[in-house]
């Protein structure tokens, strides 16, 4: 059974005397639309009239310029250079000739078996380690449009830091934070202390014991409604969704059929299933198409019997490259070839559509014509958790089922009133105009880099925005660099991504301000030039002042 304004572009109010009890559903339309109010919204010097448009031909506009052949020849260059001067300088270690050991792991002279092994960690010793400080940095504050981040100093080359006591401020360019529901005041801040002060901050058991609160309920009907699905279950963490979930939908003598880009919790979802699964080229239909015909044709590579079912597995927004899935033609397709269609909308959820409900939205689609939808509330809502939706007789077979509802603890008050008021707000005026901000601010943004010749990968409304930086010294310069002009970025490289594909990933969000966005893309523009990041061969280079 597969069963533009430099004000802050949000308007909030704290209630003064908050009731001591979760909102029923009247109580929380009236509170939070009546925060939001036209006039409140007029009052902002947001420019309301901003319309989230698109026409058919400019849905899938997406661009992923080729690598310059320089790049790619320099870019190898760097990692051979790196593994030289690494193999050398171990070779130099083990002789007793370098003296200076900072890459060595030092809880080995303490007597522990050395952490990193030989060869295994050559990476991680040599490469990795001298740079950790542009990875993992912790924050100290709210993650929204502008945040703190702790000061932190490595005396032993990245092995352990210390903490100054002092932060950073900076603009927020790496937090999922799309709608900027990530907030500290605000009916949504408000609503979810005062369920801590009725039902606490935990549940202490499981959904199937005694851990299911009317809350729990209460979202999950909240949900569905919002999708537009019969039905709707929660979960207390979002890559559990996909990788305890996918096991109870596909089992020995199904076949998946996954898109090389899919977010790693689907790929061990499918490993613990037990299925066949195979990967096809990213958004490529016809290698889709393809992979499809022949699983029908031949069935079983080794039986020969034909696959009890096929699951094709994709993301709504791809959080590595800034892509968007053609669901339209996943739609011709699955229908064609009787294929059950799986959609992660993780990234797209609340970001994506004129409504916020995500591709399904965004294209138009019945949201019941999509088998299993599956998304995150630790994006758009700011909260924590995921959902699977769709027909009742499918989530029916997902409660009894699945790992994650029935062994994990159950979703904690606050969490769950986090994510009802932010649905409930969805359905204001605010809502709307928080996701009008988004879509304007991810068009800007887009194009002003791409206007200024740097090369970005995926689709002009995604959130996500990847610009490609390749060689590894600039991606370690480039965030240095940003955080010394007040914007902290998230830059990703090997293993990561491909050897090629070291990238910075900004993350966009409704929170922005235009003031906000102008100064990122000036930093951006100052380190491009100082490092050279312009790679484009389609658009002409120029700096912002030009534009």
């Amino acid at each position: 059974m597969l069963a533009a304004p430099s004000k802050p572009c949000h308007v909030t109010i704290v209630h003064r005397h908050p009731p001591s009890k979760l909102y029923s559903e009247e109580e929380m339309v009236d509170n939070i639309c009546s925060s939001s109010s036209d006039e409140d919204i007029k009052s902002t010097n947001h420019n309301t009239e901003i319309e989230y448009k698109h026409d058919d031909e400019n849905l899938q506009s997406e661009e992923f310029e080729e690598t310059p052949l320089y790049a790619a020849i320099l870019t190898y260059l760097s990692y051979a250079i790196l593994c030289l001067f690494g193999w050398l300088r171990d070779f130099l270690r083990d002789s007793h000739i370098e003296k200076k050991r900072g890459a060595l792991d030092p809880n080995a002279t303490l007597g522990f078996v050395p952490l990193y092994q030989s060869y295994e960690s050559f990476y991680t010793r040599n490469m990795y380690t001298r740079v950790r400080d542009i990875f993992n940095r912790p924050i100290a504050s709210v993650p929204g449009a502008q945040f703190e981040l702790t000061e932190r100093i490595s005396d032993d080359y990245n092995w352990t830091y210390r903490y100054t006591g002092k932060t950073i401020n900076a603009i927020n360019l790496g937090s999922y934070n799309y709608l900027g529901f990530a907030e500290k005041s605000g009916p949504c801040a408000t609503d979810a202390i005062n369920a801590i002060k009725t039902f606490g901050v935990g549940n202490c058991n499981s959904r199937i014991e005694l851990g299911t609160q009317r809350y729990h309920v209460e979202l999950e009907r909240l949900l569905a409604d919002f999708l537009h699905v019969e039905s709707s279950i929660a979960f207390g963490m979002g890559f559990a969704t996909n990788a305890l979930n996918l096991p109870a939908l596909a089992s020995k003598g199904d076949l998946i059929l996954s898109d090389e880009m899919n977010h790693v919790s689907l790929i061990l979802g499918m490993r613990l299933s037990g299925a066949t699964y195979q990967t096809f080229a990213h958004n490529d239909m016809k290698d889709l198409e393809k992979k499809l015909r022949a699983a029908i044709v031949h069935g079983h590579p080794r039986t020969n019997r034909p696959w009890k079912k096929i699951i094709i597995v994709v993301e709504g927004v791809y959080s590595m490259e800034g892509s968007i899935c053609r669901l339209p033609e996943l739609m011709q397709l699955k229908k064609k070839y009787k294929a059950y269609l799986y959609m992660d909308e993780a990234h797209s959820i609340g970001a994506m559509g004129k409504q916020g409900r995500g591709i399904v939205d965004y294209f138009g689609v019945d949201a019941n014509e999509v088998d299993i939808l599956m998304g995150t509330f630790t994006k758009s809502f700011g909260s924590a958790g995921g959902y699977i939706a769709g027909k009742k007789s499918l989530i029916d077979h997902i409660r009894v089922t699945s790992h994650a509802n029935t062994y994990a603890s159950s979703m904690s008050a606050p969490l769950v009133q986090q994510i009802m008021s932010s649905l409930k707000l969805l359905k204001c005026p605010e809502g709307k105009r928080r996701i009008c901000q988004l879509a304007d601010n991810t068009r800007y943004f887009r194009q002003k880099l791409v206007d200024m010749g740097f090369i970005v990968f995926g689709n002009k409304n995604s959130p996500v925005v990847p610009m490609l930086i390749y060689m590894p010294a600039r991606v370690t310069r480039f965030n240095r660099e940003m955080l010394r002009r007040g914007v902290a970025v998230v830059t990703v490289g090997f293993p990561a991504t491909k050897l090629l594909d070291a990238r910075v990933r900004f993350c966009i969000s409704a929170a922005h301000t235009r003031q906000m966005l102008d100064t990122a893309l000036m930093a951006i523009d100052e380190v491009g030039t100082d490092i050279s990041l312009r790679y484009s061969t389609r658009h002409k280079s120029r700096r912002l002042r030009e534009l």
